[in-house]
């Protein structure tokens, strides 16, 4: 990966709008298929049916934007994931600015884009794809759903794209889009699991609904920084140096308890 921020904040861009245009796009075209449903009686089973598309088209269009560009920006498309490299100082300050600039950016247009295709009928009851606390939910147990779903989002993000040892290093993309994906069946119903303050931003600004926003921003932020500072701090700091244990006249270093003999 260069340094290049032109091009890191073009693949920035374009993943973050695809998140939105794709995520949001579905919350509208459920809410558009539920309200035809219950007009025939069948609203319970297109809920249901619609959490999952919901769901999976979220954890989709990251996965295959993380697989698709991830080797030039990293595949952040979210301001809290790149919060997270900046605390843990893998991503440089002002490559940080770029990419909160472009993911803002992107998340905008694609919301104005959203409100030029869907009817305005369709856009206020689904506030244009921005999350809201469902029934019963206070903001700070919004707030709290919110940092823990952050938290396995950025924790799995940093397992799988940052730590060079990870497990499912080469297909990180499909790792986040699963988790993406689980944090909205879970979550969807009580805060709309945004997990991302530029995908609240961008619905949030066109459609001027600022309803509870600092839930989306605030629980995000916390839940990233505490993830990505655990992971660094747990599994990333530099290691010890292997210590021989073995005769030297082997040529081998011997494993201690837990880790793997070197030739």
């Amino acid at each position: 990966m260069d340094y290049d921020p032109l091009r890191r904040g073009v693949a920035e861009f374009v993943g973050t709008f695809t998140l939105v245009f794709i995520g949001a796009g579905a919350i509208l075209t459920s809410t558009k298929l539920f309200a035809a449903a219950f007009a025939q009686g069948a609203g319970d089973t297109a809920s249901g049916l619609g959490l999952v598309a919901i769901a999976l088209a979220h954890g989709l269009a990251i996965a295959v934007m993380v697989s698709a560009v991830g080797h030039i920006s990293g595949g952040h498309f979210n301001p809290a994931v790149t919060l997270g490299f900046l605390v843990t100082r893998r991503l440089a300050p002002m490559l940080a600015l770029t990419y909160w600039a472009a993911q803002f950016a992107a998340a905008t247009l694609a919301a104005l884009l959203l409100r030029a295709i869907y009817p305005q009928a369709v856009r206020n009851v689904a506030h244009l794809g921005a999350p809201g606390l469902g029934g019963g939910v206070t903001p700070w147990q919004g707030f709290v759903i919110e940092v823990v779903l952050t938290f396995f989002l950025v924790w799995v993000v940093f397992a799988t794209a940052a730590d060079p040892g990870g497990t499912f290093k080469s297909i990180a993309g499909l790792a986040i889009g699963l988790t993406i994906t689980l944090d909205i069946c879970m979550g969807g119903p009580l805060t709309g699991a945004a997990m991302n303050p530029a995908r609240a931003f961008g619905p949030e600004l066109v459609q001027r609904d600022w309803t509870n926003a600092w839930i989306w921003y605030a629980g995000p932020v916390v839940g990233a920084a505490l993830a990505a500072l655990a992971y660094e701090f747990l599994y990333l700091r530099p290691v010890r140096p292997l210590v021989p244990v073995g005769p030297p006249e082997s040529g081998v270093i011997e494993p201690r308890p837990g880790e793997t003999s070197v030739t």
